[in-house]
């Protein structure tokens, strides 16, 4: 039977960061904790924070569970992510400006051409373009898991759009606003410097021609997206406008915005939507969500895409397993976190053991997202098991696998009490002038006993999460 390092528990005694909790969760009788959590759902839906997955059927203002029960990390460990967080996104942004430059790494032979370049996320349109500070990707969310004590591992990279933030900064509000008192008996590190640090991080990108205080908005794909709450909160904490593309337009070399007061030029978009949808003129020439011309002006140095098109190629999870090669070759160091051994069944002596052994395995889209086109071996019947291993002969190199992780768990409230469900964590990266992460990140949870997949879309839930202040 497989064990789990229990966040809380340790050989049967509570671990020093939640040695506060335990007193807190035995005078949280079962009818004042319901009354809690309702208490919040009703705070998430008042305030609006749903989720939408649309075209899937069900409630399209779904809420995400959230769990009252804070996971919890020493001012030590949360250092010790923290650089091994800032040294991974210096070397994927090292990556990003060589692939679109020299592509030294190729030529060195670190990692293979059609990797890279025959990749579906790799953007010709900006093949030798530097952006402002030579940076491609501004918010990079990091995917971690723990199976030990000192144990930190990453599971993915996202260097295009992560999305989660809101829940970060609103489970820490809802949680300050239900236990006050928890938040006096426990000195815990702030998160909501988190939007001054995104305007700032925006700012400090502004582009060549921009010669003021740059204007900065988001560009939305509108109130159908999954993630148009989160859009409209960062929008109203930054104090920038929400934009759609039918409200900008490109003229005389830079973007406008349109006003109620006339036009106003626009030196920064943080883009919520993906590269095929920015600019029917040198994407997807149907896009009804972008701006046309949008590509002229970013080559031109008239406007600034954060993060810039083409970093996606870095999200790809077989382009993953080389990002400790990445670190050793443009920063000189060796990786501070380790990857999750992983299989790339391109390779056809990997596919061959990922064949033999899918019923252990975990096997992942390179392309997928959100807990979809995944395989959680022992969580499979065989008939789920079969029709992958169609997919994988068919199609290896579309797919990597790795092992099933004993991923840590945390206490949770259920319905029968508390009970260990199993936990990771995205902490969110800024990149631009300077390297900046607040202390914490969105934790999400798997609410189903004994389930390993936390994303939102499959079910999972989140908390707040707690970094402990010296």
């Amino acid at each position: 039977m497989t064990t789990y390092f229990n966040e809380m528990y340790e050989g049967g005694t509570v671990r020093e960061p939640y040695a506060r909790l335990e007193d807190w969760t035995k005078a949280m009788p079962a009818a004042l904790r319901a009354m809690k959590q309702a208490e919040a759902e009703a705070l998430f839906r008042r305030i609006g924070i749903t989720f939408a997955v649309y075209g899937e059927g069900g409630d399209p203002d779904r809420l995400i569970p959230f769990d009252m029960f804070p996971r919890v990390f020493t001012q030590g460990e949360w250092r010790k992510l923290e650089r091994g967080i800032k040294q991974r996104a210096r070397a994927l942004n090292a990556f990003l400006l060589d692939v679109y430059g020299r592509a030294e790494i190729v030529r060195a032979g670190k990692i293979p051409a059609r990797m890279v370049f025959q990749n579906e996320a790799f953007e010709r349109a900006v093949a030798g373009f530097t952006p402002p500070r030579g940076i491609y990707s501004h918010i990079v969310g990091i995917d971690i898991v723990r199976t030990g004590a000192d144990e930190f591992f990453v599971l993915e990279d996202n260097c295009r759009t992560p999305s989660g933030v809101s829940y970060m900064l609103e489970n820490r509000e809802i949680m300050m606003r239900m236990f006050p008192q928890l938040f006096r008996e426990n000195r815990i590190e702030p998160v909501d410097g988190y939007s001054d640090a995104l305007r700032r991080t925006l700012a400090s990108v502004a582009p060549a021609k921009c010669e003021r205080e740059p204007t900065i908005a988001i560009l939305t794909p509108g109130h159908y997206d999954s993630a148009y709450y989160e859009h409209s909160f960062l929008a109203d904490l930054m104090g920038v406008e929400l934009v759609e593309g039918a409200d900008l337009f490109v003229e005389g070399g830079f973007v406008w915005m349109r006003t109620t007061e006339g036009p106003k030029k626009l030196d920064v978009i943080y883009r919520r939507i993906d590269d095929a949808f920015l600019d029917p003129l040198c994407f997807r020439p149907d896009s009804m969500l972008g701006i046309p011309g949008l590509m002229d002006v970013y080559r031109s140095g008239g406007v600034s895409i954060c993060s810039a098109p083409g970093a996606g190629v870095a999200d790809d999870k077989a382009v993953y397993t080389f990002v400790p090669e990445m670190i050793r070759f443009y920063l000189g160091e060796e990786p501070l976190l380790n990857n999750v051994p992983t299989w790339q069944c391109a390779k056809p002596e990997d596919c061959k053991y990922v064949l033999d052994h899918l019923g252990e395995l975990v096997v992942k889209e390179v392309h997928g997202s959100g807990g979809y086109g995944m395989l959680v071996g022992p969580k499979s019947t065989a008939d789920q098991i079969e029709t992958f291993r169609a997919k994988i002969a068919a199609h290896p190199e579309n797919y990597i696998a790795q092992p099933t992780l004993a991923l840590s768990s945390t206490p949770t409230f259920v319905e029968e009490g508390i009970a260990p469900r199993h936990v990771d964590l995205r902490p969110y990266c800024l990149v631009g002038e300077k390297i900046e992460l607040v202390p914490g990140g969105l934790t999400r949870v798997a609410l189903k006993e004994g389930s390993l997949v936390v994303n939102s879309s499959q079910g999972g839930g989140v908390k707040d999460t707690w970094v402990l202040a010296e």
